[in-house]
């Protein structure tokens, strides 16, 4: 059970948390457990983390502010495993180096920090930019299926249903584009000498490319017929005394 220090300083850490908010962090207590906090983190622009968002857990000690808190994630991310505590010099890895004047925000200032960093530390994992950049882009998602995460954090959900409502309507133009275009033919196209034709030029350079291929269909040998009947019209003047 929580000392009666510990409770109040939560309280007091979670009240600063909503009025003065942290950039790139959010945090709450569990509704059931004081000594229980989650958290998202989201991953700086610049970064393979970018427009990521990790969620994880912190366990408070009893003693705490006295005593350092456990830190993991939940969220896949490729730079620390999965439900594993994270060695930081803020967490209980290292109560030798604790101080209690540390705060629920600066130990995710600081585990946002080293999240960026390469640097191996226990609880790490090493992955490829790309992976991270994968892992990022999937990580609303795989949050959003986790019931605890939707009831705690419903700013991300709302963020969430509004990407798919865009990626929906997204879609939808482009298949309404696709079929129009499919019906009208492509807006431009090219000529016989390379250069784009629109419009109506567009239509006449079809009916050229039609006529010619009649013309390659004519059979030759009737044209050679022709042009020895019209020879022998020509030279029939000729002949007569």
């Amino acid at each position: 059970m929580a000392e009666r220090a510990c409770i109040k300083r939560l309280q007091k850490e979670y009240r600063t948390l909503c009025k003065e908010p942290v950039s790139n962090v959010v945090a709450c207590p569990s509704p059931n457990d004081i000594l229980e906090w989650y958290y998202v983190l989201e991953g700086s622009e610049g970064t393979p983390f970018a427009g990521g968002y990790y969620y994880g857990k912190i366990k408070f000690p009893p003693e705490y502010p006295y005593k350092p808190p456990g830190i993991s994630m939940i969220t896949p991310n490729g730079r620390f495993a999965t439900q594993k505590k994270i060695c930081l010099s803020m967490s209980d890895f290292h109560p030798e180096t604790w101080n209690p004047m540390w705060s629920v925000s600066s130990i995710l200032t600081g585990l946002l920090s080293f999240m960026m960093d390469n640097s191996p530390t226990t609880g790490s994992v090493s992955t490829t930019v790309e992976e991270k950049k994968r892992l990022a882009k999937a990580s609303l998602a795989h949050n959003c299926k986790n019931q605890l995460f939707r009831k705690l954090f419903p700013v991300y959900v709302e963020k969430y249903n509004q990407q798919q409502q865009n990626a929906e309507q997204f879609i939808s133009e482009q298949t309404l584009l696709g079929r129009e275009t499919f019906r009208s033919g492509p807006l431009n196209t090219v000529g016989g000498d390379g250069t784009k034709v629109e419009g109506k030029d567009r239509e006449e350079t079809a009916n050229d490319a039609r006529n010619r291929r009649q013309i390659k269909k004519f059979p030759f040998w009737l044209l050679l017929l022709l042009a020895s009947v019209f020879g022998i019209v020509m030279a029939l003047p000729l002949l007569q005394p």
